[in-house]
């Protein structure tokens, strides 16, 4: 189906079906008759037909078939793969919806782009190149590393690295990296339209009490904010890890950069979890997803919540004022480079 002119005064938000065995179809079913996702967003989702209409029955949301615009890229026979389970089929579908949202909102088809849950193991079987939505998002819009931010009843909170592990992680947290992220995140947030200053999370407990439970403060993240201030960037810290979120969430800062993965996950998700949402930036169009996995246990059973789903298009439609028109040549994009 086409997509809405772009003199429509809502925000156009493309929806990705996810994993077609996870609960991502269930979960736009639901999201797509709340009140509030209409009034705020057209949504085109692009996905299966087959799939969608028997994610509409299972919901008891058939009746609004009619009014969803789908794009059918029928690449997911719902007869060819079990529900609940790892498949190759579904985790190159789920690549395939991603790739054609992406692609119409680099044309400026789309204000937005809302993703549900894909299986990284679904999409490893299927041999595709990318390990996740964020790295296939980069490589489509050819911007290398992009930015995640989380959201959530106030609470923003950035992060210095993402899937690695622990140790990894705090290898990676250098004078470099983290001056280069801080750049970044205030870009991000600036073209948001959201002010105030980044509180940079401790690594260590207390932030290493001087070099008591570790130096990597004082020998790294010190300097780096030193750095980041002399460039103009509004940032404080190392704050210790235990209290920043609170004052974070409680407005005292715009964000938190959190030094590694679960750090911020945490923070965010033991908030609220289902109204936590991910913003992927430094693309050129805006991406948002629900915080939250394929959850095969309870896939197509009709118990899964679409909280996180709405909260997801609530987000792009916020958020898409600063994105909406903009066209990106073939080539174009930013290579900033980030661990």
């Amino acid at each position: 189906m086409p997509i809405m002119p772009r003199a429509d005064p809502l925000p156009v938000v493309g929806i990705t079906m996810g994993d077609p065995a996870g609960i991502g179809p269930e979960i736009i079913a639901r999201a797509l008759t709340d009140p509030g996702v209409a009034a705020r967003a057209r949504c085109v989702v692009y996905g299966d037909a087959r799939v969608m209409e028997r994610a509409l029955a299972l919901t008891g949301a058939a009746a609004a078939a009619g009014a969803i615009q789908l794009v059918d890229l029928a690449n997911a026979d719902p007869a060819a793969f079990p529900t609940g389970r790892v498949s190759a089929l579904c985790g190159r579908a789920s690549w395939e919806y991603v790739k054609a949202a992406a692609n119409a909102a680099l044309a400026g088809g789309l204000d937005a782009v809302a993703t549900a849950p894909l299986n990284k193991e679904a999409v490893a079987a299927a041999r595709v190149p990318h390990v996740g939505h964020t790295e296939m998002l980069g490589a489509l819009a050819r911007v290398e590393n992009p930015l995640t931010m989380f959201e959530t009843l106030g609470l923003r909170v950035f992060f210095l690295s993402r899937h690695v592990s622990l140790r990894q992680a705090c290898e990676l947290v250098l004078r470099p990296q983290i001056v280069d992220c801080l750049r970044r995140c205030a870009a991000a947030l600036a073209r948001l339209g959201i002010q105030g200053a980044i509180a940079v999370a401790g690594l260590n407990p207390h932030c290493g009490e001087h070099g008591l439970f570790g130096d990597e403060e004082g020998r790294e993240i010190q300097p780096a904010i030193a750095e980041a201030r002399a460039l103009g960037i509004a940032v404080e810290g190392p704050l210790g890890a235990d209290s920043v979120f609170h004052l974070a969430r409680t407005g005292r800062y715009a964000a938190v950069l959190s030094l590694y993965h679960d750090q911020g996950h945490i923070a965010c998700k033991t908030l609220d979890f289902q109204r936590t949402v991910s913003l992927t930036l430094g693309l050129p169009f805006l991406r948002t997803s629900v915080d939250h996995g394929t959850a095969f246990d309870i896939a197509w059973k009709g118990k899964a919540s679409a909280v996180s789903m709405s909260e997801a298009i609530y987000a792009a439609a916020r958020y898409a004022k600063s994105y909406r028109g903009e066209v990106v040549p073939p080539g174009r994009g930013s290579t900033a480079r980030t661990p």
